[in-house]
């Protein structure tokens, strides 16, 4: 009899070591994420992205920082207008990334502007190469469920 209670005891303790441990990773999971993600963090992301590939200095990285918060901010607001078609908010996601690339070549130098716009051109070529794949195999998939 005792030594189920004894087991009884150590599974209980286990028990409760496990929960405690679930908890507190959650805990740590759910602060950690919502903080990159909010329009600061994403500028932020961009920022040191841009900052690491084309070796900006502070005053740089300063400026491109409150530049790509804006525009972060101004597509925020373009996402959640439930009155724009998808048409519309498309036009205005191009209209701002065409000013982000404008207001970046008066803070790049000349070889700074022309590298940023030439890894933006590959990431788009990418992009598109990977839709483009992605439409084959939805072709490929439709033709043979169709026979």
């Amino acid at each position: 009899m005792k030594f189920i209670s004894v087991y009884t005891q150590v599974l209980l303790a286990c028990f409760f070591v496990v929960m405690t441990t679930t908890a507190v990773a959650q805990v740590k999971d759910s602060t950690t994420s919502t903080g990159r993600w909010t329009a600061e963090g994403r500028a932020d992301k961009i920022t040191d992205k841009i900052s690491h590939k084309l070796g900006l200095n502070k005053e740089q990285s300063k400026k491109i920082y409150v530049i790509n918060e804006d525009i972060v901010r101004r597509m925020d607001a373009v996402k959640t207008d439930t009155s724009l078609t998808k048409k519309e908010k498309m036009t205005q996601f191009k209209a701002l990334d065409s000013e982000r690339s404008q207001r970046f070549k008066m803070v790049f130098t000349a070889s700074q502007y022309k590298k940023w716009n030439d890894w933006e051109m590959n990431k788009k070529d990418q992009l598109e190469q990977k839709m483009e794949k992605k439409r084959v195999k939805k072709e490929t998939k439709d033709s043979t469920a169709r026979q």
